[in-house]
C-alpha cells in the first residue's frame, strides 16, 4: 500500500510506472514499485496479479 502523498497510481493505471521505486536492482535487471508492480530494464512489467505487460520500448526513428 502507498503511503505517499498524493498516493501513487494503482498497479491497473496507465500510469502505474510513475509511482516510487521502493526496491532497485540493477544489476538483475529489475525494479520493485510501491503499487507492486515489477518493471524491468527491458521496459517490461509484471503486475501483482501476474499478468505481465511486454517490453514497450520506444521505435528507433531512421533518417
Amino acid at each position: 500500500m502507498c503511503t505517499h502523498r498524493p498516493t501513487c497510481p494503482t498497479a491497473d493505471s496507465r500510469d502505474r510506472e510513475a509511482a516510487h521505486t521502493i526496491a532497485s536492482h540493477p544489476e538483475q535487471g529489475w525494479s520493485l514499485l510501491c503499487n507492486s508492480v515489477l518493471v524491468f530494464e527491458d521496459t517490461g512489467e509484471l503486475l501483482p496479479d501476474g499478468q505481465i505487460i511486454a517490453p514497450h520500448r520506444p521505435l528507433a526513428i531512421t533518417a
